[in-house]
């Protein structure tokens, strides 16, 4: 790495973003690399001004923040040959988490200035109207997504506890919902709690909800849950975070390069952020993203 664009969310992680895009940029400085520093005002702005650094050329793309700026940065990066770099400094940072990234701003900058780059997957979502958005971790529709809806509309209280009363508002209504799936051309109809389509393992900050997805596999791990008890989906909840909810009988999963997704009135939620009302496709796409990461370890 000569020469990388660091991308700062001020507002990630409760404001810590801008500290540790300091420590970092120092690192980065520390190690011979130029450092060209853009901080969006909003996501369109963040964009664009993403896209001129690309035009302008750069060696990297880093983010400072968390999984939200990360998926606006994919949006990009998709199908280039510019790398990603990830200075963790969100609440979930389930990409860093995947792809062995410290939270140490100075130790992730050093993975950035070592240059050690892993070809993976993206997740793809492409809505009825044939507007395409790319994803890094797990895209839901369901109750998560149900929670996500209310949470935005709630106005207080802020932060998480938001996030919290939004999910026992939803549990008090829970059901099972009408889904149809095509997996790789294979239709299921089915009722589920939930749908979620992992390119990677985790989202929400740790949550294993597809513990066995591979994010260099070309397909997406399927984890569906069947159940309208609230008490059985309250006790699967802390299995979540170790993976082993796929075991129970409410849980059922399946692994595709590509799902047709229809529930109505349901939206896609991926990376955290919606994406657009269902029906879509929702697919794995190989190599479509180069991420740096620590060096692979020597054989033995």
């Amino acid at each position: 790495m000569s020469q990388v664009t660091v991308l700062t969310n001020p507002a990630s992680g409760h404001g810590h973003a801008p500290h540790a895009a300091e420590k970092a940029v120092a690192r980065l400085q520390q190690r011979g690399v130029d450092v060209v520093e853009i901080v969006g005002t909003d996501a369109g702005h963040a964009r664009r001004l993403v896209d001129e650094a690309l035009e302008r050329g750069t060696d990297a793309v880093v983010v400072v923040g968390g999984d939200g700026v990360i998926g606006l940065v994919l949006q990009t990066l998709a199908g280039s040959d510019i790398p990603l770099g990830i200075v963790p400094a969100g609440t979930g940072n389930d990409h860093a988490r995947e792809y062995g990234i410290p939270k140490d701003p100075v130790a992730a900058a050093d993975i950035v200035a070592d240059g050690w780059t892993e070809t993976v997957d993206l997740g793809r979502i492409r809505d009825r109207a044939g507007g395409v958005t790319w994803f890094g971790t797990v895209a839901a529709a369901g109750f998560d997504s149900l929670v996500t809806d209310r949470a935005n509309r709630m106005r207080w209280p802020r932060g998480r506890m938001r996030y919290n009363l939004a999910m026992l508002a939803e549990l008090s209504q829970l059901r099972l919902l009408p889904f149809r799936l095509v997996f790789d051309g294979k239709e299921v109809v089915t009722h589920l709690t939930l749908a979620a389509f992992g390119n990677t393992r985790s989202y929400g900050g740790g949550m294993l909800i597809c513990p066995h997805a591979d994010h260099a596999d070309g397909r997406l791990d399927i984890t569906m849950v069947h159940t309208a008890s609230r008490a059985r989906l309250v006790r699967l909840f802390p299995t979540v975070f170790k993976g082993t909810h796929v075991d129970l009988d409410e849980v059922s999963t399946a692994r595709a390069q590509s799902v047709d997704v229809e529930s109505p009135g349901i939206n896609a939620y991926a990376d955290g952020e919606y994406v657009c009302a269902l029906p879509a496709e929702i697919s794995a796409v190989s190599g479509a993203l180069h991420v740096l990461r620590k060096t692979s370890p020597l054989p033995g």
